[in-house]
């Protein structure tokens, strides 16, 4: 899907354009000449969307400052939005009523831009007056916004391209007003602005996971780099690739914005190593990074590697972005307040395992969905304190989502792994053993080597299908596993273990359900079970962890579902083990 609807003109419009006086409020003697101009079709805006986003891509758009308004007005006028959305007529209404013969200056910027900078770009005097009054006349007619520190830029870009501040004020209008469906513009609560830099994060930690370690274990607080993603785009880029950025913006929506600052990541990793890092501010670091973007890559092979990462569709995005604000407002961060300032690293000060240091746990933690973050680690199981029962290890877990299980063998290697669902769901597979679970757990080492193995669809997303609304999938045959025998090879007993079919819920979808997702094979989404002969996790040719009824001994082996080696001797004895959740209450 995608965010507009393009309407085919005439070329009498198209030649109606090039008359269009747009750039009164810039000094074009700044602006670089873009290097390399793009052959521009005759009919350029009467060609099918899928066309009109490629053309874009290639910065078509640059082919003339008339082109790249007329574009802009276009794709602008045909985003859904609101049915009383303020128009130009309104603008004029309301800038005669506000300013009179007053000076703009005695009139304070919105309480929304607190604290929030105001790029300029090449905008003249009088460019950087329209920007402040459009800015004014925003807060007063859109009373329900409480913090939107994106929209500066997008104002100011669009008066670049622009007849009158007039029509500037219109366009600003339908991009905060669209209401299409898991589309969204501008993010106009702190809440919102958190959600989407907990996206980041998220989305972050799974493409670019050698910048997430690197950033994990430079910084003290890893989500506070990744809330400056959006200045990277709209505050640090030169104007030069921010008009590239806005170019496709229009057309493909925000997703479009988490693969460019995806892109830029992965670019700052490869510039920098963890010996330069050392004693460096990463946050400063890579905002000077993003404003010398032009000395390590051109603006085309910067989108060139944006549009090649492969991201989820929309629609799963949004679930991560809403589970994000959910988890926000249970932290008590609302729609109607205004920036706030809170740190959501765990202090790893007062942190204690028998399994792992405070260091090392913060490792595990980055690895975790930030809405997981916000919450301080809770023990809820130890072998050391709870015993080795499996019934006792159930009893302690249940009623905590998501959890993190550690497991110290005899040898003194360490593994574990991230758990997205109750143990409860075990239960609704009835007496035969079952699989559950999301896409969002994973399992991963830390002894010896540190290192994680999630879903293996999250690296090749294009392998899982999304389902179309039309189509439910219909329950498959039951797999056969071996649960894991004890290293002396007595024991063993073979499990029928099903994919049961997850119930509907009135509740919000679970970001990376596997009911979303058409998948070649139900053995690459075998994430966690459990009965009372044992515990498994990752399934599919084998399993990435096994426990025996008694915690004592484990296997592990190379599964399909996390596509993992041995996380450690193949069959261990079990020294400790711990279970961890979060403190949400």
């Amino acid at each position: 899907s995608s965010a507009v609807t393009v309407v085919i003109m005439s070329e009498a419009d198209i030649t109606a354009s090039s008359h269009l006086s747009c750039g009164e409020f810039v000094d074009w003697d700044r602006v670089p000449e873009p290097e390399q101009k793009a052959d521009v079709p005759p009919d350029i805006l009467c060609r099918p969307l899928k066309e009109l986003k490629k053309l874009a891509r290639e910065g078509c758009w640059e082919a003339s400052r008339a082109l790249r308004a007329q574009v802009y007005h276009q794709l602008i006028q045909q985003v859904s939005c609101r049915l009383v959305t303020p128009d130009a007529l309104v603008y004029r209404d309301v800038v005669s009523r506000l300013f009179g013969k007053l000076s703009v200056s005695s009139h304070p910027l919105p309480e929304f831009l607190e604290g929030c900078s105001m790029p300029t770009y090449h905008l003249n005097l009088a460019g950087v007056t329209a920007l402040r009054k459009i800015l004014i006349c925003v807060g007063n007619l859109f009373p329900d916004i409480t913090y939107s520190p994106m929209l500066p830029s997008l104002v100011a870009l669009l008066l670049h391209y622009s007849e009158d501040e007039a029509q500037c004020f219109e366009n600003i209008s339908r991009l905060i007003a669209s209401n299409a469906p898991h589309t969204s513009y501008i993010d106009q609560s702190f809440l919102a602005h958190q959600a989407s830099c907990m996206t980041f994060g998220d989305l972050a930690n799974k493409h670019c996971p050698a910048a997430h370690k690197l950033i994990a274990s430079t910084s003290e607080n890893v989500f506070e780099v990744y809330s400056e993603w959006l200045s990277w785009l709209f505050h640090d880029l030169p104007f030069n690739y921010a008009i590239r950025v806005f170019d496709v913006y229009l057309l493909e929506g925000q997703k479009v914005l988490y693969r460019i600052a995806l892109a830029l990541l992965k670019q700052y990793r490869l510039s920098v190593t963890s010996s330069e890092l050392e004693g460096t501010d990463i946050k400063a670091d890579l905002q000077a990074f993003v404003q010398n973007i032009a000395e390590h890559v051109t603006v085309d092979k910067l989108l060139e590697r944006a549009f090649g990462i492969r991201l989820f569709s929309r629609k799963e995005i949004w679930l991560l972005q809403m589970a994000n604000r959910k988890a926000l407002m249970e932290r008590g961060i609302t729609m109607v307040q205004s920036r706030q300032s809170f740190h959501l690293a765990v202090d790893m000060q007062t942190f204690s395992s028998s399994i792992v240091t405070a260091q090392e746990m913060r490792i595990i933690w980055s690895w975790i969905p930030e809405r997981f973050s916000l919450f301080p680690p809770l023990l809820l199981f130890s072998t050391s304190e709870d015993g080795c029962s499996l019934q006792r290890f159930y009893t302690c877990c249940e009623g905590y989502e998501p959890t993190v299980l550690l497991i110290k063998n005899t040898e003194g290697e360490v593994c574990g792994a991230f758990l997205s669902s109750d143990w409860s769901e075990r239960k609704k597979s009835g007496a035969t053993s079952g699989f559950f679970g999301t896409g969002e757990c994973f399992v991963f080492t830390v002894r010896p080597d540190t290192e994680r193995y999630e879903w293996v669809f999250i690296k090749k997303p294009e392998l899982a299908k999304a389902v179309p609304r039309s189509r439910q999938r219909s329950p498959s045959p039951s797999p056969v596993f071996l649960l894991g025998s004890s290293p002396d090879g007595h024991g063993s007993s073979s499990n029928h273990l099903t994919v049961p079919m997850p119930q509907r819920k009135s509740r919000l979808s679970p970001f990376l359900a596997i009911r979303h997702f058409l998948l070649p094979s139900k053995t690459a989404s075998m994430f966690m079970s459990g009965s009372r002969e044992g515990i498994i996790i990752g399934g599919g040719g084998g399993q990435a962890l096994s426990l025996d009824a008694n915690l004592l001994w484990g296997h592990t082996e190379h599964c399909e579902t996390f596509d993992n080696p041995p996380l450690c001797q193949e069959n261990f004895q079990v020294q400790l083990l711990e279970v961890w959740g979060f403190q949400n209450t």
